[in-house]
């Protein structure tokens, strides 16, 4: 590119264009909301440059590239089917799993503050369960004491449903002295 009689050279190398317009990329990694790892996906030129490529979740889809994940497709495949199987697993596991946190309450039931996600994390660490704040999926801060039922988001396709009772924290009275 010139401009006055000076060369000037591209912040960035031009991205193949695909069908529609969009840059078309092959994915590395899975990708929630876009696709599965070896599809081959078009995408607006900015969510390209500046996300999927620099975080090395896709690749330019060269017929090289192309190529190479067609051979490989079979032990993607079975490499995913043996994560999917461990996630499975883990979600069984979580489904008989039942976990109990203590929270200050007043006499109608209501705590004075709320269990989040960060609480049921801490919760399962001490039960050998070792999971993402993100994967708690809450549809508010549990405010009352009770037993709900969280979804937990493990993969794409696996979600898990963990038993959680909120229990008043308990109080130790201490007994009256004999004067």
């Amino acid at each position: 590119m010139s401009r006055n009689g000076r060369t000037y050279k591209r912040p960035y190398k031009r991205l193949p264009k695909g069908e529609h317009g969009g840059i078309q990329l092959l994915l590395i990694h899975n990708v929630e909301h876009l696709g599965k790892q070896g599809d081959i996906v078009e995408v607006k030129p900015g969510f390209a440059r500046n996300y999927l490529l620099p975080q090395g979740m896709a690749t330019i889809a060269t017929d090289h590239h192309k190529r190479m994940v067609e051979k490989h497709r079979e032990k993607l495949r079975a490499l995913e089917l043996a994560k999917l199987k461990s996630y499975q697993d883990l979600a069984d596991e979580l489904g008989k799993q039942s976990i109990t946190i203590e929270a200050n309450a007043n006499d109608e039931g209501h705590l004075y503050g709320s269990v989040g996600a960060h609480e049921i994390v801490d919760a399962l660490k001490e039960a050998d369960f070792h999971l993402a704040q993100d994967q708690i999926r809450l549809d508010g801060p549990l405010k009352e004491l009770g037993l709900y039922t969280v979804r937990v988001h493990l993969h794409s396709e696996v979600d898990a449903s963990l038993k959680v009772w909120v229990v008043p924290t308990a109080t130790e009275e201490l007994p009256a002295s004999a004067s």
